[in-house]
């Protein structure tokens, strides 16, 4: 038996938890960030299970877990841990590490205003504003990403068919535009989507094989994203996110945001450098644009996504996991379902 202890910043981004581990973490080894990430599902995925499920977490938890750079010009590299999984990206959480380190001194970025993350999707440039001692938003430059389907027709077992796009955005999205079977996002209470995004899930993965092209261990969709109307004017449009089994996105999802981005420019719907505000489940707000154009090495067109929000610091936290204890490791009240 053994016991252990994290601490961990607690906070925000636009709605959605970010639980920050700053001490506890298991070194990792490997070459690249996703080398690491495969090391630590392997070897360490309780420790995912005992911070981000009950009884310490809940379903829609999410963080990361904050180490030293791996590459020499970087500042900090992040682990992505959620209820879903040990994701290669993750927006919101990238803007919330960003500013929990920048606000309590974890980071000293090379360059002042300017965070460079390592990632296993790759490379985040991030740069910040700060307000006094706070950090006021983060606008952070993701991954290449990519429109890889469009028009694809897939058999919803409640809607029948639908046609999506699969984009990229350092995770794979069905994006489900409103359309004849769809009428929007807004028409449907929050739970209802997430058994839809589930089944959504499962559709696409039995009817295509979703692979990155220039990185074939991301492959597989784990997200579903429901799209709807704005609810206010100052927004170009809404979604509705659905990670794995459980996770309803509070904010409007940083790599959903890049993957709608990458969609909307290749159908030339956004133009490059022009804000594209969208809106979240209960209103808040992420801004993208195309900052640069790409390819990757098959020669698919992608596009350089920048995705600017803002998050809170809420609290910090020690939490321990002593293997003697019941539910040690975590539970979801799924895993008792009949």
């Amino acid at each position: 038996m053994s016991r252990h202890s994290f601490r961990t910043i607690e906070g925000h981004t636009e709605g959605m938890p970010v639980r920050m581990v700053i001490d506890g973490a298991p070194p990792l080894a490997g070459a690249t960030m996703e080398a690491r990430r495969r090391e630590f599902v392997e070897h360490h995925d309780w420790i995912r299970r005992a911070l981000m499920l009950e009884p310490r977490g809940h379903a829609h938890m999410s963080g990361t877990l904050l180490y030293p750079p791996l590459s020499e010009d970087a500042d900090m590299s992040l682990i992505f841990i959620e209820t879903s999984g040990c994701l290669p990206m993750c927006g919101h959480a990238s803007i919330g590490s960003v500013s929990f380190a920048i606000e309590a001194g974890l980071v000293r970025p090379k360059t002042p205003g300017t965070v460079i993350v390592d990632v296993p999707a790759g490379r985040l440039t991030a740069r910040y504003e700060m307000d006094g001692a706070g950090v006021s938003s983060v606008r952070f430059t993701n991954v290449p990403s990519f429109l890889l389907h469009r028009d694809i027709e897939i058999v919803h077992p409640h809607f029948g068919k639908l046609v999506v796009d699969i984009a990229y955005g350092g995770n794979f999205y069905p994006i489900v535009e409103v359309q004849p079977n769809f009428p929007g996002c807004e028409h449907f209470a929050p739970e209802d989507l997430l058994t839809w995004g589930r089944e959504m899930q499962a559709a696409v993965n039995r009817a295509i094989d979703v692979v990155h092209p220039d990185n074939p261990t991301i492959r597989g969709v784990n997200h579903t994203m429901w799209t709807g109307a704005p609810l206010s004017n100052d927004a170009d449009a809404r979604a509705v996110v659905i990670a794995g089994d459980s996770l309803i996105d509070r904010s409007p999802c940083g790599t959903g945001t890049s993957a709608r981005v990458a969609q909307r420019h290749a159908r030339g719907l956004l133009a490059h450098g022009q804000a594209f505000r969208h809106q979240s489940l209960i209103g808040s707000t992420f801004i993208g644009r195309v900052e640069a154009t790409a390819k990757l090495r098959n020669g698919l067109d992608a596009v350089l996504p920048s995705v600017e929000g803002r998050a809170c610091l809420t609290g910090r936290a020690e939490h321990y996991v002593d293997d003697a204890q019941p539910y040690a490791h975590g539970f979801s009240l799924r895993e008792f379902a009949k």
